[in-house]
């Protein structure tokens, strides 16, 4: 993937490729976005790295900038996350129906009531990072029918952190250990890492009276 990135890095097509990924990874959570967007940021991180050395007149216009697409990823994670809340909203009773017969979406259905009615969508944050936890938390949303105002804020930051952190892995990766698959490695291992700390708190079961409190808000 370094390489086909690396190949689009010169083009304005980086930036359309991200942003299509991470809007579809809300509805295919196969698809390598923290990837893609990590690696994007290294390969910038190798541009930078080189025009720094004296040819930047040379490869500036092959550098996606750092901002561009830290925005890029942000807006798309929030696009994606709207739409999948969208959907689940309007979904109807085979909607509900299939997330009664999921576990993992009911559990975290009741766990994002339990957050947003109380003002803080942290869960939202914290999900983000977790694999597939974006995808179970929009549809639990859409489907529980809560406000927009309580969940795109806070999918707004959800997104910004993610983008910011994915970003920041594979620049910053980069910049001390080179454009390599070393660099690349660390990155992602990071990203993991965050993921997989995230999961843990999202599964984490809801105590009795919270349960029953969320059950009720829904």
């Amino acid at each position: 993937m370094f390489e086909s990135v690396g190949a689009l890095t010169g083009s304005p097509w980086i930036y359309a490729v991200v942003v299509v990924f991470v809007v579809m990874d809300v509805f295919l959570p196969v698809l390598p976005s923290g990837v893609l967007v990590i690696t994007a940021a290294t390969a910038a991180a190798a541009g930078t790295t080189t025009a720094a050395a004296g040819a930047a007149g040379q490869v500036a216009h092959q550098v996606p900038d750092i901002l561009l697409l830290m925005a890029c990823a942000a807006t798309a994670s929030v696009l994606g996350d709207f739409v999948a809340y969208r959907l689940a909203w309007r979904g109807g009773e085979r909607l509900d129906r299939a997330i009664a017969r999921s576990r993992r979406l009911t559990t975290a259905q009741e766990r994002l009531g339990t957050a947003l009615s109380r003002g803080g969508g942290i869960l939202v944050v914290i999900a983000r990072f977790a694999p597939a936890g974006r995808s179970v938390v929009s549809l639990g949303a859409g489907a529980a029918h809560r406000k927009v105002k309580e969940f795109l804020p806070w999918s707004a930051l959800a997104g910004m952190a993610w983008a910011g952190y994915s970003v920041g892995l594979g620049y910053f990766g980069g910049q001390w250990l080179g454009a390599t698959w070393l660099g690349a490695a660390v990155s992602l291992l990071a990203l993991f890492a965050a993921g997989s700390l995230a999961a843990l708190f999202v599964r984490r079961p809801i105590p009795a009276p919270a349960a029953a409190e969320a059950a009720a808000a829904l």
